[in-house]
């Protein structure tokens, strides 16, 4: 038998035994969906689903084979939802995907995860083909409590549609960022973006005007 013949049985036997994971991951996980035709490699990710959570994770969906690099965290009753085409990209650091008790993070079609950080309290949304680079970080809640008389808030956060957070990047909540705009490296994001717009800074304001993404490679 020919070497590469050999590593080519050996890669398909892999394949298969991925496989055969990511079908008893719903057992070991009630309310994990997984459709057939997203990546054998999604049997590597580690899955933590509270009581009634909800984790359903769309056609086409890719990751790389990196145990544990990619993480879904689920609170009772929270919902996530992986959209169709969507690329967890875990090669430059992990993404950890959290949705505390009952809040809903989606994600759209084919949105570009790239060793982020998503952080639902409440609501987060992603729009289509929607862009988290490399160290950033999306809350939509301040995560603790200031203190006895200024407690914990949440408000949701929406990305919209062709958008780009490039990297290290912090979105608080209550913010909006329009379709097609870009947040620059190291910003801090605090009010609304509008469609188009590039926006940078600490805070973020907005710098200049970004034209049609849909087809940004």
């Amino acid at each position: 038998m020919s070497r590469q013949r050999a590593v080519s049985l050996l890669l398909h036997a892999i394949q298969a035994a991925d496989r055969l994971r990511l079908r008893a991951l719903p057992l070991l996980h009630p309310g994990l969906e997984i459709d057939p035709s997203a990546s054998s490699n999604l049997a590597h990710a580690r899955y933590a689903l509270g009581p009634g959570a909800r984790l359903r994770i769309g056609p086409g969906v890719v990751t790389e084979r990196n145990r544990g690099a990619l993480c879904f965290s689920l609170g009772p009753g929270a919902c996530v939802e992986i959209g169709a085409g969507a690329w967890l990209r875990t090669e430059l650091g992990p993404i950890h995907i959290v949705a505390f008790e009952g809040a809903t993070l989606t994600l759209g079609p084919e949105a570009f995860l790239n060793g982020c950080h998503l952080s639902a309290k409440r609501e987060l949304r992603l729009g289509r083909r929607a862009w988290v680079g490399p160290g950033s970080r999306v809350f939509d809640a301040d995560q603790h409590d200031l203190d006895a008389e200024h407690p914990e808030v949440a408000d949701a956060v929406t990305i919209g549609d062709y958008a780009w957070i490039a990297s290290d990047v912090t979105v608080l909540r209550g913010v909006t960022i329009g379709e097609h705009a870009v947040i620059g490296a190291r910003s801090l994001v605090t009010r609304d973006v509008p469609p188009h717009a590039l926006a940078f800074g600490s805070p973020a304001t907005v710098r200049g005007r970004v034209g049609d993404r849909s087809r940004a490679r």
